[in-house]
């Protein structure tokens, strides 16, 4: 698989494999088949998973007429009909949020978010680095600077131990990222934004129904928000969603995503009397989102159950090793991530791990890289802009910070993940998998050698 391959790109094609024996059924077959169908498929063998994976997204024909009731209606547009509201009371319920306001975008919830935080020009903003390109922008579009705090190598997300070394006198919120939908650990960073006096923004965008110590990601910090584009677990094309308690946060992000209009507790004496955009859901977007409630919660029932079982079985493979959740957390992985090390597999690179596992029929990644170094920032702080905001040693040093961060480093360098639809097959096909891996580890140092 070529490693550029984007994220979603990876899930809309996670559908591979050819017909043959798998490897554990061998142990009943005649010897010299046998020793044929063990052998890697990328050395001759047979390839462990006899068939494709479930597509997504999924649509349901019962789901078309609430959908067709809202065309024909001619009333799309959010401040003409009901479905968005349903949907926003709804989607509340189901995280135990007291408001939910639902948005065109993940994006434009965060942006929606970062603004009602006063997250402004020349600010900073404590953000993970191993995420989605989607959260550096939001702050960046805000003119404020992203600081990354590291990434812990066991969890995948934001290390709290590496952010307070990062606050400045400018920085203005914390914005953890529930990577894969793996919560983060939120005790100690609402800590540290409690003592700074911080707002917390939740990048739930990969973390729907994800929980942290018996609560829902998305109600954990000040707000919290949601992505529904085509490649998530509760998808509408686009669209996303911003959560929170507080009635007067949430009047807020109400009044900025509709033009600045008035809306309860926040009004002026005229209708528009603050800045806002036009950051609004549609109609039938809502009435897909309302028909796809129910299957999200048994989804992700699923995919929990095929989670651990990977978890129990990958741990016990030398070289593989799955995240660590923290304690009394459940993640509904959006991805399901392990760390490889090539060390344990006679130093076969994870890039042939990939390849090898790919021809088993088991299609897989190696998630985020290191995207601070793909020239976005370069771009964003050498513009005038960026410029008149910040100094020319501030700019130099954030810079030269990226060169710090080593847990996320080793992170890009070393995960491979599955994607989330993988997780909805059946029993038999997760076991293909963990088959896979004990079969491309018992030949690797073949492996190795046909690579070199």
């Amino acid at each position: 698989m070529n490693k550029q391959i984007t994220r979603r790109g990876f899930i809309r094609n996670a559908a591979a494999g050819s017909a043959a024996l798998t490897w554990l059924s061998t142990q009943t077959a005649p010897r010299a088949l046998a020793a044929e169908t063990a052998k890697p498929a990328l050395l001759g063998g047979a390839p462990v998973h006899p068939g494709g994976w479930p597509s997504w997204p999924t649509w349901r024909e019962a789901w078309e007429p609430a959908v067709l009731k809202v065309l024909r209606s001619r009333r799309w547009f959010r401040g003409s009909g009901e479905n968005v509201g349903q949907f926003e009371t709804a989607y509340a319920q189901l995280l135990g949020a007291k408001r939910c306001l639902a948005t065109a975008s993940g994006t434009t919830a965060l942006l929606v978010s970062l603004h009602v935080m006063d997250v402004d020009a020349g600010d900073e903003v404590i953000v993970s680095p191993y995420t989605f390109i989607a959260t550096y922008n939001a702050i960046l579009v805000n003119k404020a600077l992203p600081v990354f705090a590291d990434t812990d190598p066991a969890t995948l997300t934001m290390d709290p131990a590496s952010i307070e070394s990062r606050i400045t006198d400018r920085t203005r919120a914390i914005l953890p990222v529930h990577i894969y939908g793996m919560p983060c650990d939120m005790d100690p960073i609402n800590a540290i934004a409690k003592k700074h006096k911080l707002a917390v923004v939740e990048d739930a965008c990969q973390a729907w129904l994800a929980e942290y110590k018996g609560r829902k990601c998305g109600v954990l910090g000040d707000l919290g928000c949601f992505s529904f584009q085509e490649s998530k677990h509760l998808p509408s094309g686009e669209g996303g969603a911003v959560t929170g308690d507080s009635d007067a946060l949430l009047d807020r992000c109400q009044s900025f995503h509709n033009c600045g209009r008035a809306y309860g507790s926040f009004r002026g004496e005229r209708s528009y009397f603050t800045r806002g955009s036009n950051y609004r859901m549609q109609h039938f977007q809502a009435a897909i989102l309302l028909q796809q409630l129910e299957k999200l919660v048994t989804d992700t029932a699923r995919r929990g159950e095929h989670a651990d079982y990977l978890t129990a079985e990958l741990k016990q493979i030398p070289g593989i090793q799955p995240a660590r959740l923290p304690d009394r957390s459940r993640a509904v992985w959006h991805l399901y991530p392990f760390r490889y090390d090539a060390s344990q597999f006679h130093g076969l690179s994870r890039d042939q791990f990939i390849r090898a596992l790919g021809a088993e029929g088991i299609p897989t990644s190696s998630g985020y890289a290191e995207q601070y170094h793909d020239g976005l920032l370069d771009e964003a702080i050498n513009s005038r802009g960026f410029k008149r905001l910040f100094s020319a040693e501030r700019l130099k040093a954030y810079r030269e910070s990226f060169n710090d961060l080593k847990g996320n480093r080793q992170v890009c360098a070393t995960t491979v993940a599955l994607t989330q639809n993988m997780l909805l097959a059946e029993r038999g096909d997760l076991e293909h998998i963990v088959a896979a891996i004990r079969k491309i580890h018992a030949h690797s140092a073949a492996l190795a050698k046909a690579a070199s």
